[in-house]
């Protein structure tokens, strides 16, 4: 190994002078939780601050140690104590700013982290460098809180891109919205009518369920829930909830979605299960003047006329009967094809009553007659005259009795 000249060797020990805004490669000395001991070359050390290495506040144990490269930018040659200041941070924006540029101009795909949530929109970190996104574009449908993005990683694209006013907006409906048309152009590519699906509950309306199913919503109306009676449909169904069902039609973009699988249709054995004769219970749903619904089971009612509660004259069924109650009746006539299945009180009342039935029959049938005969023999006028005429003959056959007698003496 050669031996370095006198001159050589002053070079080599002298010190690099640095300047105000210079960028400079420097090699980390010592760590602090809040401080870095940076050999830059020049007479003196330099020192990056916790506050200088990121805007994101760090222990800065954490991310470096003694011996790490390190690129850094002067901010002051001297400190006033013999130091020289030094920012990490401002080196990575610059680059960052620089890739942010690019992207803007050629409309790549950036990813970044929520930082802030703010009243009219999001704060992303990229880098050291901060993007803001109005709520209006940070999603294709309104969202009114924006909480949940706090700490989460997003995608999206530069619309507008000007430093020096530090005006750097970002848009992730764009990139929401081209993603679901994605997802929509492949789910209808492959779904059909019939098919089965799996979803999550989107939303809840009075009339309905929107299931996503990947790419597009389906619609699982109210009458499609159940093979029964469905009055609410936020009491069988939450949000988020996954739910399997089957796709009934496909009309354009709109996919009409049903629960009512065929094998399930309690229909299908309902005319062996309620034949004519058949003694059933069941719960009573709603009543009208002219009868009164039972549910047998979710899907299948029987009507309870009004003339076949009771043996006894009565207006309408709510007069003897509650919704919600349970009776007892027999099927006296089904109709599978229109599905209707007539029920009968009174039919099973005489079954197990019959004569019991005979005689409250027979007595319903004697006291109409006699409350018949009364109300007949009321309607009919007295003739004052002839009732006068009646009473006078009679009056005057006595007195012919007892005349003779008189005679006689």
């Amino acid at each position: 190994m050669s031996e370095l000249s006198f001159e050589e060797l002053l070079q080599e020990e002298k010190p690099v002078h640095v300047r105000q805004g210079q960028v400079i490669d420097g090699e980390v000395i010592s760590v602090k939780p809040d401080e870095l001991v940076v050999n830059i070359g020049a007479k003196a050390d330099g020192i990056v601050t916790a506050a200088e290495y990121s805007n994101t506040p760090v222990d800065l144990t954490t991310v470096v140690k003694p011996g790490d490269s390190i690129t850094v930018k002067v901010l002051k040659s001297n400190d006033g104590d013999g130091q020289v200041l030094l920012s990490h941070k401002r080196v990575a924006a610059e680059k960052a700013y620089a890739e942010l540029e690019e992207a803007f101009n050629n409309g790549t795909i950036l990813k970044g982290k929520v930082t802030q949530v703010l009243s009219g929109g999001l704060s992303v970190q990229v880098s050291e460098c901060r993007v803001f996104i109005p709520a209006s574009l940070v999603s294709d449908t309104f969202e009114r809180d924006l909480t949940k993005y706090l700490d989460q990683e997003i995608e999206f694209v530069l619309t507008e891109y000007e430093p020096r006013k530090r005006r750097v907006i970002g848009n992730r409906k764009k990139i929401v919205a081209e993603a679901k048309e994605k997802a929509a152009a492949e789910l209808f590519a492959r779904i059909n009518v019939g098919d089965t699906v799996e979803g999550t509950i989107k939303n809840i309306t009075d009339f309905g369920a929107f299931v996503d199913l990947g790419g597009a919503d389906g619609l699982l109306h109210i009458s499609e829930m159940s093979w029964g009676r469905v009055d609410n449909p936020k009491k069988i169904f939450k949000v988020g909830e996954t739910v399997k069902c089957f796709i009934k039609e496909i009309n354009g973009s709109k996919i009409a979605l049903s629960l009512k699988f065929d094998d399930q249709n309690p229909w299908l054995n309902a005319e062996e299960k309620y034949a004519v004769g058949t003694v059933v219970k069941g719960k009573v749903a709603r009543m009208t003047d002219f009868g009164a619904f039972v549910v047998l089971e979710p899907g299948i009612d029987a009507l309870l006329h009004v003339s076949q509660i009771s043996f006894d004259h009565i207006e309408k069924p709510s007069d003897i009967l509650k919704s919600g109650e349970e009776i007892e009746a027999k099927v006296v006539d089904i109709k599978i094809a229109e599905k209707k299945i007539s029920l009968s009180i009174k039919a099973l009342l005489k079954d197990r009553n019959p004569e019991e039935v005979k005689e409250e029959k027979a007595e319903e049938e004697e006291e109409a007659s006699v409350t018949e005969a009364e109300e007949i023999s009321e309607s009919i006028p007295v003739d004052a005259a002839i009732a006068d005429a009646v009473e006078e003959t009679a009056e005057e056959v006595v007195e012919e009795a007892e005349a003779p007698a008189e005679d006689a003496e």
